[in-house]
């Protein structure tokens, strides 16, 4: 059903900012780390939408490119990797992943999805871990804004396959609280990211754009609270929300690399 990682290599990726092959500095290394965390979810809700039948042609794409992204963003980020604890850190995600991986590419059921979210949430902690450890080591408030921004791609990704778990109706305890959770967290950051003394006016009127977004997506979440899912809805404004926060990062790292 899906294309080999090798040929999906092949892509144009979408995802990609500055290449990843290249030798990366620790402005980069920050974005880059907390897009894995993005990309541990993003797979998992594309995996969902194809068994769920969400746009599944759109989702075999966004599956491919998100496993590819995730390799060559790894690469980068081993090549990078300043200390040991980072390394070891990076290790202990590249394992979990490899199992992460094979299952993703594999034919969507629902009993096969249920360990596919276990391991993204799982690969997710792991890559906040990496995240945690290079904000650390660089330093700096810049820092903390591209590492909030970039949770916010993540976010986007997390609300969107809970949401789709819970259309396609899991048997997994704790769906909605982990889903009401994740909106909050969104709320939160977004306020938080608004406040910045660092905003430059292109980043506040992003910011603008991303909470008129935001605000559209909360009115298709109060359907679910009657049963009435709209999960092709919540798939399309949640891709927007990404690319929309996904820009924002990248302006918070051009930020971080004009304070160095």
């Amino acid at each position: 059903m899906l294309k080999p990682v090798i040929a999906v290599l092949l892509l144009g990726l979408t995802l990609l900012s500055p290449s990843s092959w290249a030798a990366i500095g620790a402005a980069e290394a920050m974005n880059l780390s907390g897009m894995q965390r993005m990309l541990s979810q993003r797979i998992a809700k594309s995996y969902l939408m194809i068994g769920a039948e969400v746009r599944p042609d759109l989702a075999e794409q966004q599956l491919d490119q998100s496993i590819a992204k995730f390799e060559s963003n790894y690469l980068a980020l081993s090549d990078y990797a300043p200390t040991a604890e980072i390394r070891a850190a990076l290790e202990d995600a590249g394992r979990t992943w490899q199992r992460y991986r094979e299952l993703a590419l594999s034919s969507p059921d629902r009993q096969t999805a249920l360990t596919v979210l276990e391991l993204s949430d799982q690969l997710l902690a792991q890559s906040e871990k990496v995240v945690q450890l290079l904000e650390r080591h660089s330093g700096g408030q810049s820092a903390r804004l591209v590492n909030r921004s970039g949770r916010q791609r993540m976010l986007s990704q997390r609300i969107a396959k809970l949401y789709l778990a819970m259309s396609w109706h899991l048997p997994i305890a704790g769906l909605q609280d982990a889903f009401n959770q994740a909106v909050e967290e969104f709320d939160l950051a977004l306020q938080e990211l608004q406040q910045a003394h660092q905003n430059t006016p292109a980043i506040a009127k992003g910011l603008e754009q991303a909470e008129a977004q935001w605000r559209f997506s909360r009115a298709g979440f109060k359907l679910s609270t009657d049963s009435r899912y709209v999960p092709t809805v919540i798939a399309t404004t949640s891709e927007t929300l990404l690319w929309q926060m996904n820009e924002l990062t990248n302006q918070y790292e051009g930020v971080m690399l004009a304070g160095s």
